[in-house]
Formats: C-alpha cells, sequence, structure tokens
C-alpha cells in the first residue's frame, strides 16, 4: 500500500459508515491521522476502535452547527497541529414526494448537505492555508441530474457541484485546491432499503454500465487519488464515480 498521507492530517466528516468510513479506514492505511466525525459516538466510537490509536481522534459532532465544526477543527490542531485534507462527505437524504416535503426538512436537508461544507471550508480554511492542503467533496450523480422524489437531495448536491468549483477558484491563489467525486449508488445506511429490493436493483443495474453497485472501497480510491499529490494540478472537477452510469444518454439498453 502507498503511503501518500504519511504524517499528514485529514478530517472525515460523516465517518462512521458507508463511504465516509471506507475513505477514513484508506487514508488511515496510507499513512495519516485521522480524525473522524459523525454524529452518532458509539459508531464512531466502533471504527475508531479498529484503526491506529495514536493516529485516530474520533469527535462527535453535527456538521450543520457552526460551533461543532470550530470544535472539530480545534481539536484536530490541538492533537496534530494542523490540518492537510478536509473530506466533506457528512450527508442526509429524505426521500418522498415534493408535495408532501416539510419546510423543515427542507431545511435539515440543506443545512447538513450544504452549510457542513461551508463551515467545514472556512474554519479549517488558516490552516490549509499553513499546509497547502486541500478539499474533497462527496456530491452525487445526483447533483449532476434529477431523480423522482428526491429534491431536497437534488438541490443541495447540485449546491455541493457548483460550491466546489466556485471554492477551486477562490483558493487557487492559496495553493489549495478543491475537488469532488459524485458517486453512484453505493453501499451505506442510506441506501440500505434499496439495496435489499431486488425489483429496484434489476433497474439501476440495468442503467449502470458496471453491472452493480459501488463499495465504500470503489469511492475511497478516487478520494484518497484527489487528495494526493499525484492530483497535484486537479482542481475544481467533480469526477463522477458511477459505474459508468452518466455515460449513458437514458436511453434503454438495446
Amino acid at each position: 500500500m502507498l503511503e501518500r498521507f504519511k504524517g499528514k492530517t485529514v478530517i472525515v466528516t460523516g465517518s462512521s459508515s458507508g463511504i465516509g468510513e471506507g475513505c477514513a479506514r484508506r487514508f488511515a492505511s496510507e499513512g495519516a491521522n485521522v480524525v473522524l466525525v459523525a454524529r452518532t459516538k458509539a459508531k464512531l466510537d466502533a471504527v475508531a476502535a479498529s484503526l491506529d490509536r495514536g493516529r485516530t481522534l474520533a469527535i462527535a459532532a453535527d456538521v450543520s452547527k457552526r460551533e461543532d465544526v470550530a470544535r472539530i477543527v480545534d481539536a484536530t490542531v490541538e492533537r496534530f497541529g494542523g490540518i492537510d485534507v478536509l473530506h466533506g462527505n457528512a450527508g442526509i437524504v429524505i426521500d418522498k414526494p415534493f408535495e408532501e416535503f416539510g419546510a423543515d426538512e427542507w431545511r435539515e436537508t440543506m443545512a447538513v448537505d450544504v452549510d457542513g461544507l461551508f463551515h467545514g471550508a472556512q474554519l479549517a480554511l488558516p490552516y490549509l492555508k499553513k499546509s497547502k492542503g486541500c478539499i474533497v467533496h462527496t456530491a452525487s450523480v445526483s447533483g449532476l441530474g434529477g431523480d423522482w422524489n428526491m429534491s431536497a437531495y437534488n438541490a443541495a448536491k447540485g449546491a455541493v457541484v457548483n460550491f466546489t468549483r466556485a471554492l477551486a477558484l477562490d483558493l487557487a491563489r492559496y495553493g489549495i485546491r478543491v475537488n469532488a467525486v459524485a458517486p453512484s449508488l453505493t453501499e451505506s445506511g442510506m441506501t440500505q432499503d434499496i439495496l435489499a429490493d431486488p425489483k429496484q436493483m434489476a433497474k439501476f443495474r440495468e442503467r449502470i454500465a458496471l453491472g452493480r453497485h459501488a463499495t465504500p472501497d470503489d469511492i475511497a480510491g478516487p478520494v484518497a487519488f484527489l487528495a494526493s499529490d499525484d492530483a497535484r494540478f486537479v482542481t475544481g472537477v467533480i469526477l463522477p464515480v458511477d459505474g459508468g452510469l452518466t455515460a449513458s444518454n437514458g436511453q434503454p439498453p438495446q
């Protein structure tokens, strides 16, 4: 295994399961100090227990709350001395018809999926300037096109896509790169109902060229690449990690 992140410190939000956990494990395997962040302490502690104690910090926090994000940044710097990579991955999805969607549910989706990235980037910025570090966001193919019954999630991930591009322009002057991955259906707590539904999965396999859903490890590799010096001339990129889903124009297989 490569050691591209040896001596570097990486914050991964939403890292108690799914993509975030997979990415945290990948960064740890490549030598990083890893800061695990999620709302559920018990799940965080379970992930942390399987990693190197000396290079792991687990913080239960809600990224939609600016004071929580400030606490994450302060604790990271106190423990490890700086920040090299911020992986903004925490997100939620509420799946229901638009006319049934509550204003509070809309606000919660935006607060976690979008505001959390704003807070993280702004509060970590002084330390990323020092390290000439980078930011990697988890966007989604749902930010590149629409889905049925997911209007808030689509709006939030669309915001993540363009926020990533704009932030890349604004922070390039400091030598800070900003990119995002856009996964398609991936194993996680949010997708377990879909994965357990044979009819739904048959439809997904028909649309995904590689014929399967993604695992967290499938996403972790591209995230690690974008965060590494191998991608030192890559910024403002939204990288689809989708098994060929977005290669199609939407027509069914012939």
